[in-house]
């Protein structure tokens, strides 16, 4: 270390350089802050879905209990979902000032620690007003995390890294769903929601332990202008923005499969019972392993490639479930369901790396028509079931898919990707 003197007002001193540490590296694969980054964010995917859907399973139930009509006890889920959409743009702003790590553990937490007591409420009234709070709560970790893993991670393992973010979201929404259904059969449906809240809880605070801190986020002030032109600088990115419609119509197609597949297999020719058909929630699982695979092998391929590859995976999927065959229902259900997920792990990576400046907006621009999708398009995709049955529904969603076939296609040159 070299030193240097300096003499003032006949005093001498010496002036030691500052010293500073080593420089942060970006966290890949193998490296123990990869492991934990990935993990948590995996454990944040858990808890965020978990919360989100625990009910559904359990809509009937709130139906005798408070006795209120089927639609009003589907709010239970569709508030939650809606308020979380609401909640995307303002959570990605909030964590430019306030730090990805700090927003994201407090979304967690809470969210969680709300569902503990939801389960105890008196009315239906309160019951939904406290699942709306969960919604707005939850919005902190997806509209984050994919900008959170785009600033940590090395952007040759981004792809790698959200995959295993995705993978704990299609868990979290299965094991959400799961363990209230099977716990019932045991206990109150009170104590089946508590008990999906506990496993919630310890989700998020695994989490919060795990998570390491940002080491390359600056906090950048926010107002409603500058976020205004951060989220209208995003729109005019054309490879962007056709993201944001593949996000769209994807979602939406796939929230139409899943919402209308179960009356079709309880009906004719099929007649399954409740309980099997409940099970086709296991398809999920395909979407676990895929939105990993795809990530790893948007990294090694090129992110295009894989997305017009999972896209077509999709189309093909659901033309096969078109024949009254149980076995061709199956299959064709599952290679749309692993299509979708790695298509999904694909596309928000693709949106992170594109975005180098203000991730988190582009994120949470991509996740508003990500659950804008689930809405409008799932909605609609009732008419076509209620006037041309799964024959209706497969057409809808073919051109929907074949949409997202040809937008995945797109060359995005303006930014390197």
């Amino acid at each position: 270390m070299t030193t240097a003197r300096l003499r003032l007002d006949g005093v001498t001193a010496t002036v030691l350089p500052a010293t500073t540490g080593p420089a942060p590296v970006k966290h890949s694969p193998g490296s123990p802050g990869y492991r934990r980054a990935t993990l948590s964010l995996f454990a944040a995917g858990m808890t965020t879905f978990m919360a989100l859907y625990y009910v559904q399973g359990l809509l009937p139930q709130l139906s005798s209990h408070f006795d209120v009509s089927p639609t009003t006890s589907a709010l239970a889920v569709s508030l939650t979902t809606g308020l979380l959409a609401v909640a995307i743009i303002p959570a990605s702003a909030l964590s430019e000032r306030y730090g990805r790590v700090r927003l994201m553990v407090g979304s967690a937490v809470a969210a969680s620690v709300i569902g503990l007591l939801l389960p105890w409420a008196p009315s239906i009234e309160l019951l939904l007003a406290g699942r709306a709070l969960q919604g707005l709560l939850c919005a902190g970790v997806p509209a984050v995390a994919m900008a959170y893993l785009a600033e940590e991670v090395d952007g040759m393992s981004l792809g790698g890294a959200m995959g295993r973010y995705v993978a704990g979201t299609t868990i979290g929404g299965l094991v959400g769903r799961l363990i209230p259904g099977f716990a019932v059969d045991f206990v109150s449906w009170q104590w089946a929601l508590e008990i999906a809240a506990l496993v919630s809880l310890a989700f998020a605070i695994a989490f919060w332990r795990m998570v390491p801190d940002s080491q390359f986020f600056t906090p950048q002030p926010v107002s409603l202008r500058t976020t205004g032109r951060n989220l209208v600088a995003h729109l005019r990115d054309p490879g962007l923005l056709s993201l944001f419609a593949l996000a769209f119509v994807l979602m939406g197609g796939f929230v139409t499969v899943y919402n209308f597949i179960g009356y079709r297999l309880l009906g004719g020719p099929f007649g399954l019972p409740a309980g099997i058909v409940a099970a086709i929630f296991f398809m999920y699982l395909a979407g676990t392993v895929s939105s990993a695979w795809g990530g790893r092998l948007a990294d090694r391929l090129g992110r295009r490639r894989v997305l017009v590859a999972a896209t077509s995976i999709m189309l093909v999927g659901l033309l096969i479930t078109i024949p009254d065959h149980l076995w061709s229902v199956i299959v064709g259900l599952f290679l749309f369901t692993a299509g979708f997920f790695a298509a999904h792990s694909v596309a928000s990576g693709w949106v992170s790396a594109r975005a180098t400046e203000h991730r988190a907006e582009a994120s949470s621009l991509y996740l508003f028509h990500y659950y804008l999708g689930s809405s409008v398009v799932g909605a609609l995709g009732g008419l076509m079931y209620s006037a041309f049955g799964w024959a209706g529904v497969a057409v809808y969603v073919g051109t929907l898919t074949a949409a997202g076939v040809l937008l995945a296609a797109l060359p995005r040159r303006r930014r390197s990707a």
